[in-house]
């Protein structure tokens, strides 16, 4: 039974002075989840009832499609990281530890190790797979900046999937698989959403999405064409077509411009009268791509109003990338700010966008560095001066256009990702099996997350309004609020006690709220905790012999109000207009 009287849930007049997300302040403002340290968060019974009706819902999902729930340790040996080269590539994200033996151990920020681990001591033959793995486990991350409530923790719970196949053609089905299941997750949960082109990241493997729910909050950016239908994609792997810019007629050859102080694309465009997409802008770059290599110097060129995507960039050059330093920039390349491609020796990397521009107008001429202090080079044409590689490393950005179609760009929370993993794991961990004529082979992996808490956040962030929180019916911590109005042991509080009972029995789940108090105070909670459908009992409602009742989702008050008899059935058909 749920009553308020014996509910621990301390409702707040005023948000956590250090929060800025809506989802965070509304959290705690109504006795959600309490903070015990940066990035640690505790659930409390409200909340933590909302955070199973995500899990349940996920879980439902899950063996619908077949996987089977199980659960790997939280602690794990370091070995199993260091087979598959984890260990030392993430870096201080990892929590990293010793056990009273000085062993070396980890804290799983994910699973892939520990699932590929068992797979490979059980699985011998072709007939042992395909097969599903899912579990629900706390994970552990050591973020730099913790942030946004339950947004950006150092623990959290995800639902970790893996799947285990025979060869791609049978991950690609499985993948597909995942993705319906992910849509229903979705749906059910009552989220506006996206699914959109990712980067594969830490993770490794050839392909992967994630699931974004759109909202203020949001750390991540998603772009769209056509609201989604016709184009999706992370901004950090997102391509667009960029309007051309403006370029006048190049001369025979550059024409050297003198350009002092001018080390900004800024004070460059207002020195030339020249808009900053006619300039090119120097993004000079040390790649390492792995041992037995040296370290590189890249001059990556893009115009003078677009943004370089780091994880593009890094992709593109194929290994780890970082900025040059000022030392190093002089010794290979030129005085900051006046960098340019003309007379260096080291790599050029041109935009795609600049290249597209190029082909479709090879008259144009761009302004770049001379390798100069205080000079530029003016009517400059890629290709002609000098020689260039292409590569997509730019950010998009709205008013873009996808196959003619613009693009939009909208801030999100992501709330679950999915991977096609192929040997990444089975091969360092020793993962095979045997084909029907007894050749070895490294088993095919997929893995697919969801995170419940993030479910919940984007829920707050999409649904509330300024006096709290307005859940889906789906995951709200209870359907219905049944309030009684008037003094203790009144009428009203006899009347709201047996339509808690008669709700309860017809199978709702339903809180009443029996404490002492004025109708003001238990309104203000009811209305911050957000139960989608709100009962209340008063008085002049009572001689009427009808309860008042409120959709939570846009305050609507039911005209009229429930018969008090035959409650359950008005109830039932009001349900379903319920969002």
């Amino acid at each position: 039974m749920t009553r308020l009287s014996r509910l621990l849930l301390p409702t707040e007049r005023q948000p956590p002075a250090d929060a800025e997300a809506v989802s965070h302040q509304l959290m705690v403002r109504a006795g959600l989840v309490r903070q015990m340290g940066a990035g640690l968060w505790s659930w409390l019974p409200a909340g933590w009832r909302a955070h199973q009706r995500v899990v349940g819902i996920i879980r439902e999902e899950m063996e619908r499609i077949g996987a089977q729930e199980t659960l790997m340790p939280l602690l794990q040996p370091a070995e199993l990281w260091r087979r598959t080269g984890r260990y030392d590539a993430i870096g201080p994200e990892l929590f990293r530890l010793h056990d009273r033996r000085e062993a070396d151990m980890v804290l799983a920020m994910t699973h892939e190790e520990a699932m590929t681990h068992h797979v490979a001591q059980v699985v011998r033959s072709y007939r042992d797979l395909p097969f599903s793995l899912f579990q629900f486990q706390v994970k552990e991350r050591d973020e730099a900046r913790p942030r946004a409530g339950v947004l950006r923790t150092r623990e959290f719970v995800m639902k970790d999937a893996y799947t285990f196949d025979r060869d791609e053609a049978g991950l690609q089905a499985h993948y597909e698989t995942y993705r319906e299941a992910y849509r229903r997750v979705y749906d059910r949960s009552g989220l506006r959403w996206y699914e959109v082109e990712s980067d594969t990241g830490m993770m490794g493997g050839k392909r992967a999405h994630e699931y974004m729910a759109p909202c203020a909050a949001g750390e991540d950016e998603v772009v769209l064409a056509d609201g989604g239908a016709a184009y999706a994609a992370n901004v950090e792997v997102a391509t667009a077509d960029a309007p051309f810019a403006a370029l006048p007629e190049a001369p025979g050859a550059p024409d050297p411009v003198s350009t002092p102080g001018t080390t900004t694309i800024a004070a460059l465009a207002a020195h030339l009268d020249r808009e900053p997409s006619a300039l090119l802008k120097a993004f000079p770059v040390v790649v390492e791509r792995g041992e037995g290599t040296q370290p590189e110097t890249v001059l990556v060129l893009l115009r003078g109003d677009h943004e370089v995507v780091e994880v593009k960039l890094a992709k593109a050059l194929g290994g780890t990338v970082r900025q040059a330093t000022e030392d190093e920039i002089r010794d290979r390349i030129g005085p900051p700010g006046f960098l340019g491609p003309i007379g260096t020796d080291v790599p050029v990397v041109l935009d795609a966008a600049v290249d597209a521009q190029v082909r479709a107008q090879p008259s144009g001429g761009w302004v770049v560095g001379a390798n100069e202090t205080d000079r530029h080079l003016d009517g400059v044409v890629p290709g002609r001066d000098f020689s260039y590689e292409v590569a997509d490393v730019r950010k998009v950005v709205a008013g873009d256009t996808v196959d003619g179609v613009p693009v939009t760009i909208e801030p999100a929370i992501e709330v679950g990702n999915i991977f096609q993993l192929m040997t990444r794991y089975s091969e360092p961990m020793g993962a095979t099996f045997l084909d029907e004529e007894g050749k070895e082979h490294p088993i095919v992996m997929g893995c697919y997350g969801i995170g419940p808490a993030r479910i919940l956040a984007a829920a707050v962030e999409q649904y509330h309004d300024d006096r709290g929180i307005a859940w889906p019916k789906a995951i709200a911590p209870f359907e219905i609020e049944v309030v009684a109005l008037g003094k203790p042991g009144g009428e009203e509080g006899a009347v709201a006690e047996r339509l808690y009972d008669e709700l309860r029995a017809a199978g709702f789940d339903v809180l009443l709220d029996d404490r002492p108090g004025g109708a003001g105070q238990k309104l203000t909670d009811a209305e911050l905790l957000g139960a989608p459908l709100r009962i209340t009992v008063g008085k002049r409602s009572l001689a009427e012999g009808r309860a008042e009742a409120q959709i939570r989702r846009g305050q609507q008050d039911v005209e009229g109000g429930l018969p008090l008899d035959g409650i359950v059935d008005a109830v039932r058909e009001l349900w379903e207009r319920v969002p």
